[in-house]
């Protein structure tokens, strides 16, 4: 196969769908000009554009408050200005589950190291996955949660959290609840008037299908996060505060509108196709992989055991290689593209006992994947074993 198999969609999903190139080269042509910085009717396209894009997306997790669908550069500033907004002091204690990316506890680590907070892991079990309810409720009950930071989907196994269940256990005490869907939202169906939730996380680039450039979060809490990017808003320029409305207190700067293009066309993509119909190409594709990568004794396989709850990401090893030795191979010899390593997520590799193996081996289907690739990554899998 001469083309290359791309299976690194929980980093970037790739190819994009054909009308987000072609929007983004037409709009950065006709109307990439500053939004918000002039009255001229090209700056009033692009002030238009992104509040279309607010809309739809808004519209995407059913809520009605557009306005505090908050753009950033990525999910990672998105939740560098949530935890850096929050306030903070030496008995806070922060809930995360073993499941967390480094956008979540590279900021925690360093407030940690400022303020003394503690960080608690949420329990699962390791082998099937499972929260466990009497564990957490424990643990709770003796240090109350002051806040709950927890991905919806895994970077690394793919596993759905149980995140209505911890919410429901941490009710009670009524932490401040952060919740990362980047490699959620537009391939799972959310409606965020159903989950209580401070703050979602979203990237444009992953399961939106949208560029590289914008990401962000939506605020569905009373509070108002402190600014940590200050700086041009477009608007009330003779005052040197940033404004107290949404979006423009969190959003200091020039948008990425060449990005923000993307997005609106990404979503509309979704819109057409549906976000059930996404779902049900990547169950299908990923059966296939999981049931062929069973067939072969050598392969280590790190699922959750109920797979009703688990998304394109598929994570192994293979008894032979350390993933980072397997992975160089299968692109320089067969032009297939897979992640391996650690996958910045420093604290799963523990709970599955990856450490020392270097990691994993990284398979996460797209939308784009057809059988026809999954068949010619596992042919040569087993050429190698």
């Amino acid at each position: 196969m001469n083309k290359m198999v791309y299976f690194d969609n929980a980093a970037t999903t790739f190819p994009k769908p054909n009308k987000v190139y072609e929007y983004m080269d037409r709009y950065y042509r006709d109307f990439g000009v500053n939004a918000g910085r002039s009255s001229y009717k090209l700056a009033r396209e692009a002030s238009k554009l992104i509040n279309d894009t607010r809309n739809k997306l808004a519209g995407l997790v059913n809520y009605d408050k557009a306005e505090k669908v908050i753009f950033t550069p990525s999910a990672t500033i998105a939740m560098n200005q949530i935890i850096d907004g929050l306030t903070w002091d030496e008995f806070k204690t922060v809930y995360v589950t073993p499941f967390e990316h480094n956008a979540i506890m590279r900021p925690l680590n360093y407030v940690k190291e400022k303020f003394n907070i503690k960080i608690e892991i949420i329990p699962f079990d390791p082998v099937t996955f499972a929260l466990d309810v009497e564990e957490l409720n424990l643990k709770f009950s003796r240090d109350f949660p002051d806040f709950i930071f927890m991905s919806h989907v895994s970077n690394v196994t793919g596993f759905i959290l149980p995140i209505e269940d911890i919410i429901e256990a941490a009710e009670k005490y009524n932490p401040i609840i952060t919740l990362d869907c980047s490699q959620s939202i537009g391939l799972i169906p959310i409606d965020i008037t159903k989950l209580d939730i401070h703050y979602l996380v979203f990237a444009g680039h992953k399961t939106l299908y949208g560029p590289f450039g914008i990401g962000g979060f939506i605020d569905k809490s009373k509070i108002k996060l402190a600014e940590i990017i200050k700086g041009g808003t477009g608007s009330d320029s003779l005052n040197l505060n940033m404004p107290d409305t949404y979006p423009a207190k969190y959003e200091a700067g020039s948008p990425n509108i060449l990005a923000i293009a993307g997005l609106y066309s990404a979503l509309d993509w979704i819109n057409e196709l549906d976000v059930k119909n996404i779902r049900k190409k990547e169950i299908e594709l990923t059966k296939i992989l999981i049931n062929k990568l069973k067939e072969n004794d050598q392969v280590k396989l790190y699922l959750p055991e109920n797979l009703s709850n688990h998304v394109g990401i598929v994570s192994c090893n293979l008894n032979q290689y350390n993933p980072n030795e397997l992975g160089q191979i299968l692109d320089e010899d067969f032009n297939i593209a897979v992640r391996t390593g650690f996958h910045c997520a420093p604290l799963i590799h523990d709970f599955l006992g990856t450490t020392n193996k270097g990691g994993t081996l990284r398979i996460s289907l797209g939308y784009f994947n057809e059988t026809e690739d999954i068949n010619y990554l596992v042919n040569r899998l087993e050429e190698l074993l």
